[in-house]
């Protein structure tokens, strides 16, 4: 596999389809004020137009479904898809529909809808961007990262449990973790 980084931002210019197979969106939340619980949706799809001449006409969607949440606990994780959470019964899905891009010297920012739970915020997720590469296969690749920090109660998200010894079970505050890898279209 070769690894480039484009020589021009206008190379990456394409529609591109997210490979769920080696992409991750994930988080991190605070448990029980002493540690973090780690996790990711594994059922995800998504597209995004690149404009490498004009990053700021770039276009992004991505639908995860909620039930697929791994938190590597399956206790967890059926309580994360329940009603105290997720409800993923009532709001199977979670959306990112971009609204505006920019690029902001190497950073890529990309600001959005964000629809949990029935509750749509606009976020900001600043992206770099990891390079190109032909795959084995002839598909021309290309791979972002990037981290934004949310307020799970502002998305509905609101159970919690008192701890004896002062604070609370889960924190409010969840950083949501891009790693994509998408595949230009032909």
């Amino acid at each position: 596999m070769t690894t480039t980084t484009a020589s021009t931002l206008s190379e990456l210019t394409g529609t591109y389809t997210i490979d769920p197979a080696h992409s991750r969106i994930g988080f991190v939340a605070r448990h029980a004020m002493v540690t973090k619980v780690r996790g990711a949706f594994n059922d995800l799809e998504g597209t995004a137009v690149l404009d490498g001449d004009d990053p700021s006409r770039s276009t992004a969607s991505v639908t995860v479904q909620a039930a697929s949440i791994d938190t590597r606990s399956e206790q967890r994780d059926g309580h994360v898809r329940g009603a105290d959470f997720f409800d993923v019964e009532n709001y199977p899905t979670i959306t990112f529909v971009s609204t505006s891009a920019r690029q902001n010297g190497d950073v890529y920012e990309l600001t959005g809808d964000l629809t949990v739970k029935g509750i749509t915020k606009s976020v900001t997720v600043p992206f770099s961007y990891e390079g190109a590469a032909t795959d084995p296969y002839g598909n021309q690749r290309v791979g972002f990262e990037g981290s934004v920090t949310v307020n799970r109660k502002d998305f509905g998200l609101d159970f919690n449990a008192p701890l004896a010894t002062g604070g609370v079970l889960v924190g409010e505050k969840v950083v949501l973790e891009f790693e994509i890898s998408a595949i230009k279209s032909a």
